[in-house]
């Protein structure tokens, strides 16, 4: 993309509205606006990290057998009504009416429309496991919807259903799913530690939340410094190996870390003094076993091996795919902007033509756009008739992994500027090998 041709209405000052980094850097470099109290317009720049994002989540999940679709985002109240939700949700649900007077809502989550689907379609224990997701909008009414895209009113989010005949089967899922998400969140650049977690209205016994330390995060939380140490990697897993996936629970789990909703000071205690951290964090994601609470209110059940009639164990799985923008750049930014890791960023290098018009930077320039391009590689080329300061301000704020910079100094020894974005470190070298440095960086990712 041609920087002269983009959208890209970058601020220069800090919007007064905007309480935390990740807010105020997502306006400044035209990534949001916001046209309501807790509900944004996704401009270009930040549809792209957002899409990339989804489609990190949705080969995650398909990795792991499991199966999207999507739902509506108005729901009939019938439905949570018979699961007994309707009410007790509280305000944080829309409701509404349509104009034949049926009582509707805005889709928060959807366990009563999943369970709705399956108990339809599926009636004998053959047919499962099942585990169901979607990627949609959803919409709470936060009371004090603040934070950005942190604490927004109207959000994109993963939500993903399992069905199993049995509860041994519904905590495979379970573990399952915890292993996705470490895999989503790592690729994504993010150390996002599963912690303990209170159900809330959503119910059930099991439960974690994966949160990400940041000064900013929403929740205390308590751990031991040990988990922090803990990466998934690049390990095969097979996610019909029962053992395999209740050992990466037991190892990322094994070690007290805990919200401040379910903090035990007393095990908490056990933890060597040494070890022990108090921080906020970020939550990212959550994943819930409760058993046949909505099965069995609203009917989803399935002939076992002898013919009888028994409720499936469910569990729900959420991933925030909007919410993850603002976490990203919680964790990675400094004082002159946003720093994306490679695995989301909307752009995979930025080309700076200092001088745009000279016929040797404009020439140099435009062969290491188009040979980006013909690697499948998605450069952002500033071709704009400006001053030097002002386009290496908009790529510090925009943040992209790596930076070619093109000038006639420079081209004179046959040389163009590679510069990292995280360390702030330049190399100089030859056009051709800045192209084939970025290009190996990329397959390795």
């Amino acid at each position: 993309m041609r920087l002269s041709r983009y959208f890209l209405p970058v601020l220069k000052e800090t919007p007064a509205e905007a309480q935390i980094v990740s807010h105020r850097l997502m306006l400044r470099a035209g990534m949001i606006r916001q046209q309501s109290a807790g509900i944004y317009s996704w401009l270009p720049l930040g549809y792209k990290v957002l899409k990339k994002i989804e489609q990190i989540v949705h080969e995650e999940q398909q990795k792991a057998g499991h199966i999207p679709l999507l739902m509506p985002t108005l729901q009939s109240a019938d439905l949570w009504r018979e699961s007994g939700r309707y009410e007790a949700y509280g305000d944080e649900l829309l409701r509404m009416q349509d104009r034949h007077g049926r009582d509707m809502l805005f889709s928060p989550t959807a366990e009563e429309m999943f369970t709705d689907v399956f108990r339809s379609y599926v009636k004998s224990y053959k047919d499962l496991p099942l585990t169901l997701y979607q990627i949609q909008w959803k919409f709470r009414d936060e009371v004090r919807p603040r934070f950005g895209v942190m604490r927004g009113r109207e959000f994109l989010m993963k939500d993903g259903y399992n069905f199993d005949l049995t509860k041994e089967d519904a905590l495979h899922a379970y573990n399952r799913h915890l292993v996705t998400y470490l895999r989503t969140y790592e690729r994504m650049g993010l150390q996002a530690i599963p912690m303990r977690a209170d159900s809330g209205p959503i119910g059930g016994e099991n439960t974690h939340e994966f949160l990400v330390l940041a000064d900013t995060g929403e929740s205390e939380v308590f751990y031991d410094s040990e988990i922090t140490d803990l990466t998934f990697g690049d390990r095969d897993i097979d996610f019909d190996n029962v053992e395999q996936c209740q050992g990466v629970l037991e190892e990322f789990t094994s070690r007290y870390a805990r919200t401040d909703e379910t903090h035990d000071a007393a095990l908490f205690a056990e933890v060597p003094a040494e070890r022990q951290r108090t921080a906020r964090g970020i939550e990212v994601g959550q994943i819930f076993y409760f058993g046949t609470k909505y099965s069995e209110s609203m009917g989803a059940s399935v002939q076992n091996s002898d013919g009888k009639p028994v409720p499936v164990h469910m569990g729900s799985h959420g991933i925030g795919v909007s919410r993850l923008l603002g976490a990203i750049i919680e964790a990675s930014h400094d004082e002159k902007g946003i720093i994306w890791p490679e695995g989301v960023t909307p752009f995979h290098v930025g080309i700076i033509n200092l001088k745009t018009g000279d016929e040797a930077a404009d020439e140099a320039s435009e062969t290491l756009y188009k040979s980006f391009e013909a690697l499948g590689l998605e450069p952002l080329y500033d071709d704009r008739k400006m001053g030097a300061g002002g386009k290496f301000a908009s790529m510090d704020l925009i943040g992209l992994p790596w930076r070619i910079t093109v000038g006639p100094r420079g081209l004179k020894n046959g040389v163009v500027e590679v510069t990292c974005r995280k360390t702030g470190e330049s190399e100089e070298m030859t056009p051709e090998l800045a192209v084939e440095k970025i290009a190996k960086i990329y397959k390795k990712a």
